[in-house]
């Protein structure tokens, strides 16, 4: 007994040690073994531009820097529409909270983990607890385990706290058209979907869908990874400048064509950013910061934005918002968006929404930082600076000089006075004087969460309401006209943010969108040999035409390096599926909704199945030739049969573990009902010769089955029962002489898991095996 309370105390006293060096990094000079350091916490530029800008009062300063210099702790979000979601949430409630709380009073904290008071029904966690820590003290293993294997599987998503908040704002119904404009790497994607689905009614796929659209290659495969364990139909992933974004209006109407252009009921902005918000899991970017960083990318956030809101029908509602404190990113933006916008677009107060999260109210005044020096107002910014230092960065968003100038002009000639509102944004405007502009905006409605509030990181978030179109000249607006080029003097930027704003300073305007005049959207050796490591998902369609060649560059229209998207029209091929699997078209109707990858369908690898939100996006899309770059659509649902056996007809495709949730309830054969023993045998071992049935009335039963993909579900009796939301079945493969599974070995994991904590019911409980091909399968 003895030892093992020292032995407590040694792996607590490890804990806590390893709590103090989660910061710390090897230094790259070190001889032998590596020694640590840690990271840098300070920047004097970051505290002086704070100060200044009065994000915070100054009694509240330095508990701000003190909690911005510790590690972020961990959050998670449970997936709403897992079939296990309510278990799970038992788990934390009833096992993790009580087992975690002696390593948190250890470590000073109250509690070790609980649900954020915000999140609606506990799907939300907080840990006190950083990711580091819980990734290397043996202490927290088993809750690292637990956090690793469900959010493998799906059921869970680890997700910043403050990045689960835009989409709660955004007010989304399962008939919404949702437009994720710079979605990667896709928690935030995955929550929308999580919500379209979730307001649904049970066993039916939503009426609306979301596009997840992000510019960079490795981000958007990041993205596809992430928004694949939600096995969903009702997803399209592209990848454009979002400036760029292709509104795909079909000229005239036809009867054929549903919709004619590509418009959204509610759009999410999350816009690149300087990522200062960031600073608690990403401490480098104290070393990297300055205020620069913020001044270049403003322009670009204000063109992402108001091509947002142009895709944006008349009703609907987009976020914009940022992982910055900048207010240069934050509320100058939203009050350039405000001023070119008009009447046409309103600020919405969202100050009664979701109580429980704490938040400040956005700034009606600020400063410009540039390299040489602070600004108030735009008159002051000298000329040689103009290039770096705009005049949408202020809070009136005018220069109050040439306004000056103006109402001198009209006073003395009858010239008409242009700005008669830069009254009341100028607060003491004495001649000689630096000018403290206030915005006359309502930027107050916008929100800012500061770190030291609820031991967070940092964001910023505003909800805009188009209340009518835009006036016509914003509509297509030319982004030219607000370049953000700068100076060759100006500022000095990181390299992260030079290589943003260099792609994106001068974006085409939406008519020439498509030309291939811009060299950055269309580059050939770039994208060819990206698309075909990461994106393109044929690889196996068409290999090489002889030893060491290299294969034959995918095209999608008149995209190099991704794969097309072709409506699958082969009937005998539809109708091999359909009577093998007992499809019944009305009921689940295959006609019209299955796309592949690849033009030769007898090449085909993989069959892919659309909602009907997402077809009818994919018909606009030919109809105006093909100018969405899609990397990924819609959930996949058969795979062709590589073993021997699968090889002879009826069908040659399987079902896919992913795909299997959404077909479940229409299948109506190659159903194998099994009793818990047999199924978790099954589990178990992975494969089972049909002897070795615990039921011996099963080992008939599975040889009655045709040779090739089945389906195995979980059923208290023989009698077959209504799959539901709530039926738990796994793809399987029926061999010659035994029966294997096929899902992951983490779906195996996390199945035995949930079904030793619950009592089986008929028919109860869904499961999908979500992205993974079989472990186990036999092969003639």
């Amino acid at each position: 007994m003895g030892r093992g309370r020292q032995r407590g105390r040694s792996q607590r006293k490890h804990f806590k040690e390893s709590r103090e060096n989660v910061w710390k990094r090897p230094k790259s000079d070190a001889p032998d073994k590596p020694t640590w350091e840690p990271f840098l916490t300070d920047n004097p530029n970051f505290e002086e531009y704070y100060k200044e800008q009065g994000i915070v009062k100054a009694e509240e300063w330095d508990l701000f820097m003190e909690i911005l210099r510790k590690p972020l702790p961990a959050a998670f979000r449970v997936n709403s529409n897992s079939q296990f979601c309510d278990e799970i949430i038992s788990i934390l409630e009833n096992d993790f909270v009580k087992s975690l709380q002696a390593e948190a009073i250890e470590g000073g904290e109250l509690e070790a983990i609980k649900p954020l008071p915000w999140y609606p029904k506990n799907l939300a966690w907080h840990s006190n607890f950083s990711r580091k820590e819980i990734r290397k003290n043996k202490i927290l293993e088993r809750f690292h385990e637990f956090l690793k294997l469900e959010n493998e599987v799906g059921n869970m998503t680890r997700q910043e706290a403050v990045s689960m908040v835009p989409p709660l704002f955004l007010d989304v119904h399962p008939d919404h058209f949702v437009l994720d404009m710079c979605a990667a790497p896709g928690s935030k994607t995955f929550q929308l979907l999580e919500i379209i689905h979730g307001a649904s009614e049970p066993g039916t796929l939503p009426n609306g869908m979301v596009v997840a659209n992000d510019v960079d290659f490795q981000r958007s495969n990041l993205l596809i990874h992430q928004t694949k364990r939600m096995c969903t139909a009702n997803l399209i992933v592209t990848n454009h400048e979002g400036q760029q974004f292709p509104g795909c209006r079909l000229k005239g109407l036809s009867e054929d064509m549903p919709i004619n252009q590509l418009s959204f009921d509610r759009v999410l902005c999350d816009v690149p950013c300087s990522g200062d918000g960031t600073l608690r899991k990403a401490p480098d970017i104290w070393r990297k910061w300055n205020s620069g960083m913020g001044n270049g990318l403003h322009s670009l956030q204000v063109i992402l934005a108001m091509r947002g809101l142009s895709l944006l029908k008349v009703g609907g509602k987009m976020i914009y918002s940022t992982c910055s404190m900048n207010p240069v990113e934050d509320e100058a933006v939203v009050a350039e968006i405000l001023r070119r916008c008009g009447d046409s677009v309103e600020l919405v107060d969202v100050s009664d929404k979701l109580p429980e999260l704490i938040r400040r109210p956005g700034l009606k005044t600020w400063k410009v930082r540039d390299k040489g020096g602070w600004f108030t107002s735009y008159k002051d910014v000298p000329q040689n600076r103009r290039g770096g230092v705009i005049v949408s960065m202020f809070p009136s968003g005018k220069n109050l000089k040439d306004s000056t100038e103006t109402t001198q002009e009209n006073e003395n000639g009858g010239v008409q006075d242009e700005c008669k509102e830069t009254e009341n944004s100028v607060v003491d405007a004495i001649p000689d004087e630096p000018v403290v502009e206030v915005s006359d905006l309502p930027l107050e409605r916008c929100m800012r969460i500061v770190p030291h509030d609820q031991n967070t990181g940092a964001f910023f978030i505003a909800v805009l309401h188009k209340v009518s179109p835009l006036p016509e000249f914003q509509e297509k607006p030319n982004p030219r006209k607000h370049s953000s080029k700068k100076n060759a003097d100006s500022t000095e930027k990181s390299p992260a943010e030079e290589a943003v704003v260099s792609a994106n300073t001068e974006p085409v305007e939406e008519e020439d969108a498509n030309n291939e005049k811009d060299d950055d959207s269309l580059e050939p050796e770039k994208q060819t040999t990206q698309g075909e490591t990461t994106i393109t998902e044929e690889k196996e369609a068409n290999p090489p035409s002889q030893a060491g060649g290299k294969r034959k560059v995918p095209m999608q229209g008149r995209w190099k390096g991704f794969d097309p998207v072709v409506f699958l029209k082969e009937e005998t091929l539809i109708d091999s599926i359909k009577e093998f699997y007992g499809i019944k078209d009305e009921s689940f109707p295959l006609y019209g909704h299955l796309v592949t990858r690849n033009t030769d369908t007898s090449s085909v690898k993989r069959i892919y199945y659309v909602s009907k939100s997402v077809k009818e996006v994919l018909q606009l899309n030919f109809a105006v030739g093909q100018q969405l770059k899609i990397a990924s659509v819609g959930l996949k649902m058969f795979e062709r049969q590589s073993a021997k056996e699968g090889s002879s007809k009826p069908c040659s495709f399987r079902i896919s573990a992913e795909g299997l949730p959404v077909i479940l309830p229409y299948i109506t054969k190659q159903v194998l009902y099994t009793p818990m023993a047999d199924f978790k045998h099954l589990l178990e071992h992975k494969s089972i010769r049909f002897p070795d049935f615990v039921n011996p009335q099963l080992s008939q039963k599975a040889t009655e089955l045709v040779l090739g993909c089945c389906v195995v579900i979980l059923s208290d009796g023989e009698e077959p029962v209504k799959a539901d939301a709530s039926t738990i079945a796994i793809s399987c493969w029926r061999g010659n002489n035994s029966l294997a599974v096929m899902i992951t070995l983490a779906d195996c994991q996390e199945l035995l898991e949930r079904l030793a904590e619950r009592t089986p019911k008929t028919g109860g409980g869904s499961v999908d095996g979500n992205n993974g091909d079989s472990v186990a399968m036999e092969t003639a």
